[in-house]
């Protein structure tokens, strides 16, 4: 991210957008009935809790050969995939729609049987 000139704020940035990843890759679902949309509000869309969030250690690289850059919005990127790829590696199912539910699991490890 280069020169980090607010250390708390670039980890904050960081953290907020795993977090805001994690939940893209494993619960925020829109549900559809052919072109309505039936998630009308929070009630029915899950974001994610800080009670069900790991343990983010986050670690600030010293890079001042750089400018100062946006830190957080690449971590959003990856988390898909990396969640894609340890769900393969535990079970050998390849997911390739997100988010990663429970059922949408069950299914692929049904789909694979």
């Amino acid at each position: 991210m280069g020169i980090v000139i607010n250390p708390e704020g670039a980890t904050m940035q960081m953290e907020g957008c795993l977090t805001m990843g994690l939940g893209y890759a494993l619960s925020e679902d829109l549900s559809f009935n052919g072109g309505e949309i039936l998630t009308h509000n929070f009630n029915t869309y899950e974001l994610p809790r800080f009670s069900r969030l790991p343990l983010i250690d986050t670690v600030l690289v010293k890079n001042d050969e750089l400018t100062s850059q946006g830190g957080g919005e690449p971590g959003i990127v990856v988390v898909g995939a990396v969640i894609a790829n340890a769900v393969f590696d535990a079970i050998g199912v390849r997911l390739y729609q997100m988010p990663m539910t429970p059922a949408r699991v069950k299914a692929g490890i049904n789909r694979a049987s």
